[in-house]
């Protein structure tokens, strides 16, 4: 922390749509301040200021391709899973906090996301926001009260231009609805249908929409024989996945070695 006691934030992936905000954020939240800002290699927005990137004006953080190797409490990295990958070994040797947002990560991430977390604190979560986070705890427990009697089917829906399918999130929400009715995720789930496909027992339906600029919607449908039930989640600005995010930095710095997630965060 600094001499007035601000935990002290790098922002991975700071000349994004999402890095961008996470500046503009940052400097705003007492408790925080922003000491580096990081861009892969050969990024065009190497060396310049964070703040103008972010519409603020000059804050004097330039972003940099490498973690300083001192003046970092807690990096939030929302980039993509190769930068992701470089943040957690630079990070784990520097003995520097992380939350980690990127969603898409491949074996090799999450194994040297599971190393990392052995040395330092790490917050993952496949969505910051606070909302999601309930929901994700909701979904959970309504699925294990209604019971095998209702289907579950999960949609989520993102703008045109994100790149994996689907959803970190909507894995999350299938993920817990599976823990929590005992089902095998990697048996049950089904990834959109075509042609004939009778549903299965104990499925669960995960579809993906891509269209313009929507933000982030997320629907669980639990459907019985005369009856259905519906969660739903819409984001409509990234602010919210940025506050939850900043949120988790103001919790981790100085927690112990160890993976947590949002529900660790907020207390579920």
């Amino acid at each position: 922390m600094n001499a007035s006691g601000a935990v002290r934030v790098a922002v991975n992936g700071a000349a994004g749509r999402m890095g961008r905000r996470l500046v503009a954020l940052c400097v705003e939240t007492e408790g925080l301040s922003l000491a580096a800002a990081l861009e892969s290699a050969g990024h065009e927005s190497l060396g310049a200021d964070a703040g103008e990137l972010a519409g603020l004006g000059r804050l004097g953080v330039a972003v940099a391709e490498r973690l300083p190797a001192s003046g970092v409490d807690v990096l939030i990295d929302f980039s993509l899973p190769a930068g992701t990958k470089v943040r957690l070994g630079e990070c784990a040797a520097a003995g520097v906090a992380m939350v980690i947002g990127t969603t898409g990560l491949d074996a090799e991430a999450e194994k040297l996301l599971a190393a990392a977390a052995r040395k330092v604190a790490v917050v993952h979560a496949p969505n910051m926001s606070v909302g999601v986070n309930v929901l994700l705890k909701t979904a959970a427990d309504l699925a294990r009260a209604l019971g095998p009697a209702y289907d579950v089917e999960i949609v989520e829906s993102h703008h045109r231009f994100k790149k994996d399918a689907p959803s970190g999130t909507a894995l999350g929400l299938a993920k817990a609805i599976a823990e929590a009715t005992g089902r095998n995720l990697a048996d049950d789930a089904c990834y959109g249908r075509e042609g004939t496909c009778p549903r299965g027992e104990g499925e669960i339906g995960i579809h993906a929409v891509r269209a313009g600029d929507i933000v982030g919607e997320h629907t669980i449908i639990y459907g019985a024989l005369g009856e259905r039930v519906e969660l739903r989640h819409v984001a409509s600005t990234r602010d919210t996945f940025v506050r939850g995010a900043l949120r988790a930095a103001l919790w981790v710095a100085g927690r112990p070695a160890g993976l947590y997630s949002m529900q660790d965060v907020l207390g579920l």
